[in-house]
């Protein structure tokens, strides 16, 4: 059984210092009864207490408890072929119907695109805590009666829903950041603004660490210098997928980037080839096949936008990064 991580780590371990928390063998021992949980006596905590350790913790602490909570551990990168003149159409059926349905069973709906460069191509992106929780959430929905209603009029809209990459950070705090900006309402209908890119790129699994820093020491200040941030940055999470029912692109090893564009930056920069972001995005060691380029309009009810903020990772040292 894994033990806390991030926040709760720093905050269980500044409450072994004060004594709140005992110290046993192989992790943090309560000063409760012996059928206690770690959850119980957290919560029979007095909050000044907590507060206060997490208020002892260094700026460097802190940075990484920041990057360990970027959302999402487990990402699914959605690529859908939609009928020539259906996308609005799916686009207003998902934004007025499958979002908050899907987030109340745990899931977060990331983002949704249109591709400036295909009309016919719908992006979106979902979250997940963990893979157990991947299955549980998607029979639930898919199970449902929000999905039962309306799925003949979502999947006549579609040639193939197929090409779906399953992901992970790459390195911690890599994925996206917990203060991206709030959702609008429903019935909003002005597009959000910026853009997003991404890249996709099939790789050797080995080289991971290779890409990392490809990513973070070349990409990040070519993409600064043309007034984007590096969202996140995705491998292929490995798992057998929990929900065969809804396929998964499998036997296959990828990195993934994305990058936002805010109003004012030229998305046009992403084009393999054409300027100094365009010829390094090709260049990049170890891919196996060339590179998959998506340029993304944030439809009305996307999370993520081109002016979303970097994920947590790149505010970090290069020696915290590497921790």
């Amino acid at each position: 059984m894994r033990g806390p991580t991030g926040s709760h780590a720093l905050v269980i371990g500044a409450l072994v210092d004060s004594g709140l928390i005992g110290s046993c063998l192989g992790g943090p021992c309560l000063r409760t009864s012996r059928d206690e949980n770690l959850s119980t006596a957290l919560s029979r905590a007095n909050p000044t207490d907590i507060k206060g350790a997490e208020m002892n913790m260094t700026d460097a602490e802190q940075s990484r408890s920041k990057a360990e909570s970027s959302w999402s551990p487990i990402v699914e990168l959605r690529q859908y072929t939609l009928h020539p003149g259906q996308r609005d159409n799916l686009v207003d059926l998902f934004e007025r119907e499958f979002i908050e349905p899907q987030e109340e069973l745990g899931m977060r709906v990331l983002g949704q695109f249109d591709d400036l460069d295909d009309p016919n191509r719908f992006v979106w992106l979902r979250g997940f805590e963990d893979m157990h929780t991947r299955a549980q959430g998607l029979a639930a929905f898919y199970g449902g009666p929000v999905w039962k209603q309306h799925r003949d009029v979502a999947n006549a809209t579609m040639v193939d829903s197929d090409n779906v990459l399953l992901l992970r950070p790459a390195r911690p705090g890599s994925g996206f950041s917990p203060d991206s900006t709030e959702r609008p309402p429903r019935h909003s209908h002005m597009s959000r603004r910026g853009c997003v890119a991404a890249g996709i790129y099939a790789m050797d699994a080995q080289l991971e660490g290779a890409f990392v820093d490809f990513v973070e020491e070349r990409l990040r200040p070519v993409l600064s210098d043309v007034g984007a941030a590096l969202l996140a940055y995705f491998a292929t999470e490995s798992s057998p997928n929990t929900f065969p029912t809804l396929p998964v692109r499998e036997g296959e090893f990828v990195f993934v980037w994305l990058a936002g564009f805010p109003v004012g930056a030229a998305p046009e920069a992403v084009t393999p080839g054409a300027g100094a972001l365009g010829r390094l995005m090709p260049a990049a060691p170890t891919q196996t096949q060339p590179i998959q380029v998506l340029r993304l309009a944030p439809t009305a009810r996307s999370t993520l936008t081109g002016s979303s903020p970097p994920c947590p990772a790149i505010s970090l040292s290069g020696s915290e990064r590497g921790a």
